[in-house]
Order: C-alpha cells, then sequence, then structure tokens
C-alpha cells in the first residue's frame, strides 16, 4: 500500500542559540547534580522538531522502527502536534501496523480537522483492516475537501471494488462455487492485507476445497494474534472434521459453541457430524446382524447427510459395496467402490474390494489393475498373492473356456458335464447344417470341435484339475488339435443298428458318411 511521505512542522520561533542558552551545560558547581535542564514549551517543541527530522531521516533509509522510536519521542515532548502523529501513523503501516497506525490517524484529524493527509491514513488504515465501509466514508469526506484529488478518486473506487469482490464471495460460499470464492478473497487481501474476516473467508473456501494444510496455516496465524477468535476455531475444527479426525474436531466445534453460543455455521455443522457417525454407526450394527437392506437403507441415508466429508463418505461407499456384495449386487459394489476411490484415492480397503468384485465378475484385466495399486500401497505377502492369483486367472480367460462352450458351471458334476456335450453335440453336429451356406456350416464344424475339445478335458479328472489350475497353460492356448471331435460323438451315439433322432421336421433321412456305423438324422 503506498505511502505518503512524512510531513514537516512549522519552524520554531526561536532560534538554536536561543535554544541552547536555556539549557545548562552542567559546567556550574553550585549543586550540579541537582540542578535540572530548563524544558519549557518552546525548548520542548525545538527538541521534539529535532526528533522528527531524525526520525523522518530513518524512515527514508526505510529503517522504520528507528523513524517510529524517535516518532514516539518527539509525540512525548509535544504531545498535540497532528503532523508528529501523522507520521508515526506512516510508519506504523509501513510495519504493518494499522490498528495502531489508524488510532495515530484519528488523533491527528481530531487535533487538525483540515489535516487531508490524516483523513488519507485513516482511509487507508481502514481498508488494510476491511473496514469498508468506513474508509469509503473517510474518502468521500476528503473529496468534500478536496474534489479534485485524483488519488482519493482512485482509492475510493478500489474501495467499491473490494465490496463488490466480498458481495460476490459471499453469494459464491453460498452456491458452492469455492473456487470463485477463494479467488474474490484473494482480491480483497491485496487491499486489506490485515482484515481478519476476510482471511476467515479464505480458510473456508480452502477448507471446502480440500486445502487443509493452506487453510490451517492462515487460522494458526489468526489465533497466535486471537487464541479466542471463534471464527478461526470454527474453520481449524472443519479441517479437522474433513481430515477425518472427528474427536479434535467435536472439541473444536464445542470450543465455539462456548465462545459464540449462536455461532450459526459451528452449530449446524457439529449437528450434522453427530447424525453421520451416529448414521454409520447404525449401519455398521445393521451388517454385522445380518440385516443387510437395513444396512444398505442406513449407508444410502448417511451419504446424503454431508456431500464434503470425503473421508466418511469414501468410507460409507466401500461399507455399501461390502453389503451389495452379500446381497449379489456384484455391479453396484464395484460402483460404489469407485466411488469411494474417487473420494479417497489411497482408500486400500476400497480397492481390495473392488478387485475381488472384477474377479467374481470375471474382469480379469481391471482386477489385475487394482491388486497392482493394492501392491504398490502395502506391499505384503498376501497382497501380492492376490495379484499373482489375479494374474493366473488374466491368462487362464485368455484361452478357451470350456465351461462357456459346454454352457456350464465350475462346480458341475460328471453327469452334468455328460449331459452338456450330449445336448450341444445333436445342435452343432455338421450333417445337421449340410445344406445351411458355406460360412454357417465352418461356425458349425469349429463349434462341434470346441464341444468335443471341452468334453476331452472336463469329463477327464486329471486334465480337469490341470485346466483348472492353469497349468500348462502355453500347451492349452490353441486348444487340443488332436483330439477328434467325431470320435467322441461316436462314443456317445454308437451301438447296435443306426442311433435316430427326430427333430419334428419332415420325414426322410440324412446318413452321415464321415462316421463308422452309419448314423441317421431324421429331421
Amino acid at each position: 500500500m503506498k505511502m505518503s511521505t512524512v510531513e514537516e512542522c512549522a519552524p520554531m520561533n526561536k532560534s538554536t542559540n536561543q535554544m541552547e542558552s536555556d539549557i545548562s551545560d552542567g559546567s556550574s558547581d553550585q549543586n550540579a547534580e541537582s540542578m535540572e535542564v530548563d524544558e519549557g514549551p518552546e525548548a520542548k517543541a525545538f527538541m521534539a522538531e529535532e526528533k522528527k527530522s531524525k526520525g523522518n531521516v530513518e524512515y527514508q533509509k526505510k529503517n522504520y522502527k528507528a523513524a517510529l522510536e524517535l516518532y514516539n519521542q518527539a509525540i512525548d515532548l509535544c504531545p498535540d502536534c497532528a503532523a508528529y502523529y501523522g507520521n508515526r501513523c506512516a510508519t506504523s503501516m509501513m510495519l504493518g501496523r494499522y490498528k495502531e497506525a489508524l488510532d495515530d490517524a484519528r488523533k491527528a484529524v481530531s487535533i487538525d480537522d483540515k489535516f487531508v493527509k490524516g483523513y488519507i491514513r485513516e482511509g487507508k488504515c481502514l481498508l488494510a483492516l476491511g473496514d469498508v465501509l468506513n474508509a469509503e466514508r473517510v474518502y468521500e469526506h476528503v473529496l468534500r475537501m478536496e474534489p479534485e484529488n485524483n488519488t482519493v478518486k482512485e482509492d475510493i473506487q478500489i474501495t467499491r471494488c473490494v465490496k463488490q469482490f466480498e458481495e460476490s464471495a459471499e453469494k459464491d460460499i453460498l452456491k458452492g462455487d469455492y473456487r470463485r470464492a477463494l479467488f474474490c478473497m484473494d482480491r480483497c487481501l491485496q487491499r486489506c492485507p490485515q482484515c481478519v474476516r476476510f482471511k476467515v473467508k479464505k480458510a473456508e473456501a480452502l477448507c471446502f476445497l480440500k486445502r487443509y494444510p493452506e487453510a490451517r496455516d492462515i487460522t494458526n496465524d489468526l489465533l497466535q494474534s486471537d487464541s479466542l477468535n471463534a471464527d478461526a476455531i470454527y474453520i481449524r475444527g472443519l479441517c479437522l472434521y474433513y481430515d477425518d479426525n472427528v474427536d479434535k474436531a467435536f472439541q473444536h466445534f464445542q470450543q465455539v459453541l462456548r465462545l459464540a453460543p449462536d455461532h450459526v455455521k459451528a452449530k449446524l455443522i457439529y449437528k450434522k457430524a453427530k447424525l453421520l457417525i451416529q448414521k454409520k454407526e447404525e449401519g455398521n450394527q445393521a451388517f454385522r446382524s445380518g440385516k443387510f437392506d437395513d444396512a444398505y437403507r442406513i449407508y444410502t441415508e448417511a451419504l446424503e447427510i454431508d456431500p464434503h466429508n470425503i473421508y466418511t463418505n469414501s468410507k460409507l461407499y466401500c461399507n455399501r459395496a461390502t453389503v451389495c456384495a452379500k446381497l449379489n449386487k456384484l455391479e453396484q459394489a464395484k460402483e460404489d467402490c469407485t466411488q469411494a476411490i474417487e473420494l479417497d484415492g489411497n482408500y486400500l480397503k476400497a480397492y481390495l474390494r473392488r478387485a475381488k468384485c472384477f474377479m467374481d465378475l470375471e474382469k480379469f484385466e481391471e482386477a489385475v489393475q487394482d491388486y497392482e495399486k493394492v501392491y504398490k500401497i502395502d506391499k505384503t505377502r498376501e497382497n501380492k498373492s492376490l495379484l499373482d492369483a489375479a494374474k493366473l486367472e488374466l491368462k487362464k480367460s485368455k484361452r478357451k473356456d470350456y465351461y462357456k462352450i459346454l454352457g456350464i458351471e465350475k462346480c458341475a458334476s460328471e453327469a452334468e458335464i455328460k449331459k452338456a456335450y450330449r445336448k450341444r453335440a445333436l445342435i452343432h453336429h455338421p450333417d445337421r447344417h449340410s445344406h445351411a451356406t458355406t460360412e454357417k456350416q465352418k461356425e458349425e464344424e469349429l463349434k462341434f470341435k470346441e464341444l468335443g475339445e471341452a468334453y476331452s478335458i472336463l469329463s477327464d479328472s486329471k486334465k480337469k484339475s490341470r485346466y483348472d489350475s492353469g497349468q500348462d497353460l502355453e500347451e492349452m492356448e490353441g486348444g487340443f488339435g488332436d483330439i477328434d471331435p467325431n470320435s467322441i460323438f461316436q462314443m456317445f451315439f454308437s451301438g447296435p443298428g443306426n442311433f435316430q433322432f427326430s427333430s419334428g421336421g419332415q420325414q426322410g433321412g440324412y446318413h452321415s458318411h464321415g462316421f463308422p456305423g452309419g448314423f441317421s438324422f431324421q429331421f
């Protein structure tokens, strides 16, 4: 903030020689120690002027503390000189002591109500402290005294601009546009560096933007100056609450309400915080009791209480995902885990839960990615095993899935495997599609061959075990080329005479020429 120069007082009426003649030089030997210097009004005024002059020199050198001490001495000697207070005001402003400077500016204009620089400095101090309305009033008073004072015209425009930024920030905070509110507060603090109100609003915006360390730094500075500043304590509690330090946050909110029982924001957030923790515990209790539908409902209600509490909400999403998994709602469980991770990118439990969902959904590539993240966060043997298992399943998933080819579950019995093969082999046998297009015939031949491969592996306990465990993956990658699907089919349907089946179509027959024994397919 630009300072105007210090003032010069009117020269003293007495000459320096006359001043010096009023002061004893201490050369008399009559009661020398008891003699006092003649400090009449004129002598004090002269000494004050000397102190002021020396102060001006120090001020110009930017030795503001030395200048301040000299102005203090000048005021002690001559307490009714407006210019001395004006100079001390300017020096205090350069030291950032705007409250002290404001007192001096007001003292100066009370001594001399025509002291324009005193009013200008009063306005600058008021603006620096964020008292925008009174700053504007003082500047308007100066303009009535000096209508053509361009500097004051600029200052009053700055003051009105600050007022607009503050009003805009208030609206932005209500709308939840904290980034814009922060921008407005920064503009205000450029002109009002000592405004506590603006600092609190900036810290609040930073808190809602999850920039907790910056917000805490501001509140800590404020509390060093005023340990009972309820607004600063509230913001620090808010940071603790949103940073998942609930117990300490509650202590801060309680302290705020002791200092300011009607603090609206503190009352509201304290109520929200208690309700949120209560709901979370209710949901946990319902889950432990096996009441999964109730747990799901309670966690959903809890998620609506405070959208800004990312860490608690992250846990709620993960808890609800666990409930969904119990209810076999795997897709929703996966989505809830994703929500939890978006809120807390290092939430290990959410990654583990989502990875398990991906495994159950047979989305092995996604599962591998999540387990890699888990192992990066927490390099334990257990997490390494989970990652290796997911990689194995991913590799297994890239070969033919014989269970899907037969349309059975992995836990299917031997009888179910045979039944599935019998049913599908009859559907996809090439002879049944001999009149189809060439492309269709090739498609059915491939399916028929894959059915033979699937049955050959899954009907043999040793081969099935090796297949399920992922052994010999390279060998199985391209299938088992030495398996003759016709032989397997013949094993099922050959015997004395011809095997016939009817599909309810026209009468007649097609005799397979590919198999010994001659099978008759009646359509």
